[in-house]
Formats: C-alpha cells, structure tokens, sequence
C-alpha cells in the first residue's frame, strides 16, 4: 500500500515539473508561440492602463520639461518617451488635477474617452509581442531538452533554460529597440532613419546597433533564470500540496506572481542601472550626438551610490514591485492556459480516428 502511495506521489511531482506533456498530446512550438502570443496581448491589455495613469500622477508631482526623456514601461517592456508640453493628446501629460488613482481614472475617462488608458499599447504590441513569442517557445524547448540531457540535475534546468532564453530573445530585439528609440527620440522619417542606421554602421561598426544590450542582459537575464527557477518550483509545491497532478488556474497564477516578485527585488538595482542609461542614450538621440556612453554599469552604480547613498539602488521597489508581479502571473497562467487547451484539442483530435474505428 504504501508503494502505491509513493508511486502516486511521484507520478504527481513528476507531471507538474514537465514543461511539455507526453508524447500523446503534446504541444507544437506553433502551439506554443499561439499562446504566448495570446498572454503578451492580454498583459499589454489589463497592465497598461495601470502604467498610463502613474505616469500622468508622476507628470502632475514633477512635471517633465519639455524634450525630457523618460522611461515608460508597462510590465512587458520599456518604452523610452520624449515629453512635448504642447501636445494636448500626450498620454503622459495631465489634462487636469489628479486626486489619486481611482479619481485619475475617473478623470481621464471622462476627459479623453475610455480608448486613452491605453494610449501607449501600439509600440507595446509591436515589441513585447514578438519578444515574448521567441522567450517563452524557446524557453519551454530547452527546458524540455536540458531536462533529458542533465538527468539528475535536472532541477536546476529552469534556471538554465530561463537565462539562455532570455539572452536570445534580448539579442535578437535589440537592435530593433534601438531603431524605436531613434524614431520616437527624434521623430525620424524612415528614409532618415535608414541614413541614420547607415551612418551609424559605417563610423561605429554592426555592434552599434546592440548599444545598451549590456544593461539589459544584467538586468533581465538574472530576472529570467530566478523567475523561472522559483515559478517551476512554486508550481510543483502547490500542486503537492493540493494533492493534484496538473497545475490549476490559481496555481499558476500564484506561482507567477510570487516568483516575478522574488526576482523583480532582487535584481532592481539592475533596473535603476538600466533605466538611467536608457534616458541617457534616448536624450543623447535626441539631441542628435553620436558619441558612446562611456560610462559602465559599475560606474554607474557608484555614481548613484554616491548621490542618493546604497538605498538609491533600491528606488522605485514598490511600483516595480506592484506592477511586475501581476504582469507576470497574468502572462504565465494565459501561458499555461493556452498550453493546456491546446494539449486537450491535440488529444481529442487523436482519438476521433479510434472512436470512429470503434463505431
């Protein structure tokens, strides 16, 4: 009897830590992109208002000079922003006194029309979407072949497959993210964004179009190996616990939520670092200068060290804090949602032919 019980227990482990389902069912990476795809889209959606009304509260605290770059980010991706004080439709620009974020919304709804909470969704759909396809397939396809191949150490495959993933996805936006950078810092047309880019290359070299990916590595590449790492085992310890073997809605969802709220604290210094350097390279393109930053992520820390003491790495934890974790607990229980439903039509569609041979 006991055997049994054991036998069970692990069968329960065992289907809540695999990323893909058997052979029987199992998903296709078109599958895969499809339901990520579908999680980028529903973040974007219910985050975004979030982040359009605390830039208009920042706006009104500490109006933004005009030509000012700043950093807009709505859980999926930054968005670097030049502030034009003349424009009366600018998402970040209040139309009027705020009160706090309930009276924000009411205001702004009122105001503008219901579509302006989500002013800054397109350059989101145009970015986080693709990013977030190539991130989530490729971390599930690795994790699945790192899981094969490393056999007792198989645990420890989240935390691998997590960090590789993100340094692909990272690399191959990049240069594209530059090229938004330019066109919303400067207001390029695309025939003088391709003299740009052109010049660009032939003074400083194809690396050019990677500027800033350092930052962006050191900050999201620990993010993704420890988001990972936490969510696989939050999933397999709440499935354990609800003495279930495949992972529920709630489950998902809590296990995203936490796991994004362990690795957002830990690695926000990295995000002070990034956003700095961000607003740097955006005010530089603005203005129209070529010259590198020269600055390294270590000076940087220290300069802010020495300007707003060790806590000054820290600022901004709570708005991180409160917009990181449901972004990510909606995005991965979408995921895994997608992933499931998928997983049943593929096993519906196999046993259509043997019902039908049945008959």
């Amino acid at each position: 009897m006991w055997q049994i019980y054991s036998m069970s227990r692990s069968v329960s482990r065992m289907s809540c830590k695999s990323p893909v389902p058997p052979a029987g069912d199992a998903i296709s990476p078109f599958q895969q992109m499809v339901a990520s795809c579908s999680g980028a889209f529903l973040t974007s959606l219910l985050v975004t208002p979030l982040d359009v009304v605390k830039i208009r509260l920042q706006a009104q605290k500490t109006p933004f000079p005009k030509g000012k770059c700043f950093v807009y980010c709505n859980g999926l991706m930054d968005h670097i922003c030049v502030c034009e004080n003349g424009n009366s439709k600018a998402w970040y620009k209040a139309p009027s006194h705020f009160n706090g974020t309930l009276d924000a919304f009411i205001k702004i709804i009122r105001c503008e029309g219901i579509t302006a909470l989500w002013s800054g969704l397109p350059p989101t759909l145009v970015m986080a979407v693709p990013a977030t396809v190539i991130y989530f397939t490729c971390y599930d396809q690795l994790c699945a072949a790192l899981r094969i191949r490393m056999g007792d150490s198989a645990q420890e495959a989240p935390l691998l497959a997590g960090a590789i993933a993100r340094v692909g996805s990272a690399t191959v936006i990049s240069p594209v993210e530059l090229i938004r950078t330019k066109l919303q810092s400067q207001k390029l047309s695309y025939r003088e964004l391709t003299h740009c880019i052109r010049s660009a290359v032939e003074n400083e070299g194809w690396l050019s179009l990677w500027r800033g990916l350092g930052p962006t590595l050191l900050r999201d590449v620990p993010f993704s190996a420890l988001y990972w790492y936490n969510y696989e085992k939050g999933k397999t310890w709440l499935c354990e616990w609800k003495n279930t073997t495949e992972p529920t809605l709630t489950i998902t969802f809590i296990s995203g939520a936490v796991s994004g709220s362990i690795a957002s604290v830990v690695t926000l210094p990295f995000d002070v670092v990034k956003t700095r350097r961000q607003v740097e390279l955006g005010e530089l393109q603005r203005t129209n200068l070529s010259r590198q930053m020269s600055s390294s992520t270590i000076s940087v820390m220290s300069r802010i060290v020495a300007q707003d003491g060790f806590g000054g790495l820290f600022a901004g934890f709570l708005p991180r804090l409160i917009k990181v974790a449901p972004a990510c607990a909606i995005m991965i229980s979408t995921y895994e949602f997608g992933k499931a439903f998928f997983r049943k039509h593929n096993q519906e569609r196999m046993l259509q032919p043997l019902q039908t041979s049945n008959t």
